[in-house]
């Protein structure tokens, strides 16, 4: 194992599917106690929002005030809403968010990106949150303009992008254009909860990161709270 120079940091992306479950309940305290369940850093949610009428936060923001260790980073796009097309992150409160911003992407469904650089005790680190195209071709174009948008980024950092894929093939499709530029760490399948066979959602990290450890998050909560079961990994600049 590569021990990283700074204390390690964990992370997970969970498509929460606008907190509605396998059971078809709509449940956010659900959603809240998985994550409490993981007990990560940061983490990249997909479908966060609703995607109908004022297309508001699926967990109200005074829940997550009052009943997680989190904040959203805020984009404030539409008012009421999280993220940015479903598209959202939420950090412990003592990490302070020096930057963000939405990513625009080429789309044929309504898709995005959003990123945020954050200082944890000191370590700065770029987070991407993502939640990919439904088709190969525009997967693929959505991979190269992200790639684009971090290597535009003002100056280099250690990165981490997450999100659901969609992309069923183990290295082919989007995923032959990431692993040009990063690596992925070992996450199982997370895709479909409740007999999951596909590994859907991913985490991705610059070489300048060590994945120390990565999972699939299984409990009884997660395989009820959302079709997808989150995923997580330990990072540590090496």
């Amino acid at each position: 194992m590569i021990r990283p120079a700074t204390p390690p940091i964990k992370v997970a992306s969970y498509n929460i599917r606008k907190c509605i479950g396998t059971d078809r309940q709509r449940r956010p305290d659900r959603i809240l106690s998985v994550l409490a369940e993981i007990d990560a850093d940061i983490v990249c949610l997909q479908e966060a929002d609703r995607r109908t009428g004022t297309r508001l936060s699926a967990i109200p923001f005074e829940l997550i005030a009052h009943g997680s260790p989190y904040r959203p980073v805020p984009y404030e796009i539409r008012p009421g809403g999280m993220g940015w097309h479903g598209n959202a992150i939420l950090v412990r409160r003592d990490i302070e968010i020096m930057s963000h911003r939405a990513l625009a992407l080429p789309t044929l469904e309504p898709r995005g990106a959003v990123m945020a650089e954050l200082s944890i005790g000191g370590q700065h680190l770029r987070i991407v949150g993502m939640h990919l195209d439904l088709s190969g071709l525009w997967r693929g174009k959505q991979a190269r303009a992200i790639i684009a948008h971090v290597e535009a980024c003002a100056r280099p950092m250690p990165t981490v992008l997450m999100g659901d894929l969609n992309e069923w093939s183990l290295a082919g499709g989007c995923l032959h254009d990431f692993a040009r530029h990063f690596a992925f760490a070992p996450t199982p399948p997370s895709f479909h909860a409740r007999r999951p066979v596909a590994r859907l959602d991913r985490i991705m990290a610059t070489p300048d990161l060590a994945v120390i450890d990565a999972g699939t998050h299984h409990s009884a909560l997660a395989r009820r709270a959302s079709d997808h079961l989150p995923i997580w990994a330990t990072v540590g600049v090496r």
